[in-house]
């Protein structure tokens, strides 16, 4: 079978299934992104670049659809040149939003496509009126519905899709749910282990004579995932604990949401609006996956924020890892936690009531191993991807065969 991945980022959330397909020396695989710093054995990477950035006059409405057309456009001639050197995939997998399916089968027409789909954008009722200095206008409400062009036409063209999580499927419009598969990704839950005995040492931080441990792991530091909420729940813990630690992993920029001004971020906002001491707060920036995973099996307590919006693999991730999360009572995380089964539930917008939650764990931690083993067996049972993997690749073989609906059928 040959198989091409597309991505923006390689490997993202074919990491996995595309290591086990290029497995098989008969099964000819190509990964198509922006970039590629590390290799998998048997994944030919066919690195591409946009042309050109969406233009500063074009209507504000569409400058995303702009930039998937552009991305999508500059693959077209990639892979027109791939062509011309005798690659024809039996099967595109494509990650859809940001262009690089909108054009491809125009390339490969015989190729079947099976699309991720991660987000349909609303305007109102999901993430983006969520936070309360929203302030959402007609035209907000305008420019987020439109961003869903390139979704549309992906979901209009493709033959199959998947999307991760029952919630971000609901998401989409009712028309598009009869092709759509609810299959996670997976974790690595070998990779991502208890180990209550692990080193406090991450990078050049050297926690070993912590007694409280409280960690927050992030893409950015932002409103979509409670920066702020978490940061002013952890300076009233450390006001009250003087023997607790706070660890923030991840960068000082916003990945979702709106952009603040250069020179500003949410860190800086927040260091100055709370003053913590800054001898027990420690931002390590991203870190190795060798290191955060100790960051994970060491603490005490995980926090985890998000608005109703695409699930975190962190999350997944600190589960696997056995740790005591306490997180946000939205709807994508409820989905994966029941409060004090497998975690904590706080309100995401009461960070006195996520500090309380917070302490109380602290207080109890070394009687709930209960919750942590549940957390563990949790994404064993759901989203570890030993047991997801054969479902993927059933997948893949069933569009491949134009096997539709696939066994990998929606639910409900």
């Amino acid at each position: 079978m040959r198989v091409l991945f597309l991505h923006n980022n390689f490997p993202a959330q074919y990491r996995h299934v595309a290591a086990k397909l290029a497995e098989k020396k008969k099964n000819r695989i190509v990964f198509a992104s922006h970039r590629a710093v590390e290799k998998i054995p048997g994944v030919t990477n066919l690195i591409y670049k946009p042309h050109r950035e969406p233009h500063s006059n074009t209507h504000h409405y569409m400058r995303s659809t702009e930039s998937a057309v552009i991305n999508g456009q500059s693959l077209f001639r990639a892979c027109i040149d791939l062509k011309k050197k005798g690659f024809k995939p039996d099967l595109i997998c494509a990650h859809s939003g940001w262009g690089p399916g909108l054009y491809v089968k125009d390339v490969f027409p015989d190729a079947k496509l099976l699309c991720y789909f991660e987000w349909y954008y609303h305007a109102f009722g999901s993430d983006a009126d969520f936070l309360r200095d929203s302030n959402l206008g007609f035209d907000d409400a305008g420019r987020i519905r439109t961003k869903n062009l390139p979704v549309l036409m992906d979901l209009a063209h493709c033959d199959w899709g998947q999307v991760p999580t029952q919630f971000q499927a609901s998401q989409f419009p009712d028309v598009f749910k009869p092709k759509l598969s609810v299959l996670h990704d997976g974790v690595d839950t070998d990779f991502f282990k208890p180990n209550r005995k692990t080193p406090k040492k991450f990078g050049n931080l050297d926690l070993t004579h912590a007694d409280e441990i409280l960690t927050y792991a992030t893409r950015g530091m932002e409103p979509y995932r409670g920066f702020p909420e978490f940061m002013r729940a952890a300076a009233l813990l450390m006001k009250k604990r003087p023997n607790l630690h706070v660890v923030v992993v991840g960068q000082d920029r916003v990945a979702y949401g709106k952009k603040l001004a250069d020179g500003d971020s949410w860190r800086k906002r927040m260091l100055e609006e709370l003053k913590p001491d800054m001898d027990r707060i420690h931002f390590t920036g991203l870190l190795p996956y060798g290191e955060y995973v100790k960051v994970l099996q060491a603490s005490t307590v995980q926090a985890y924020l998000t608005v109703p919006f695409v699930l975190s693999w962190s999350l997944i991730e600190s589960l696997s890892c056995g740790a005591l999360v306490v997180a946000s009572d939205t709807a994508p995380v409820k989905e994966v936690i029941t409060d004090t089964e497998n975690g904590f539930l706080a309100d995401f917008f009461d960070h006195e009531a996520f500090a309380e939650k917070i302490a109380y764990v602290l207080d109890n931690h070394k009687d709930l191993d209960h919750i942590r083993e549940a957390a563990r067996q949790t994404v064993l049972e759901r989203y570890a991807h030993k047991k997801l993997l054969p479902k993927q690749l059933r997948l893949i073989r069933d569009i491949a065969a134009g096997v539709i609906p696939p066994q990998e059928r929606p639910a409900g």
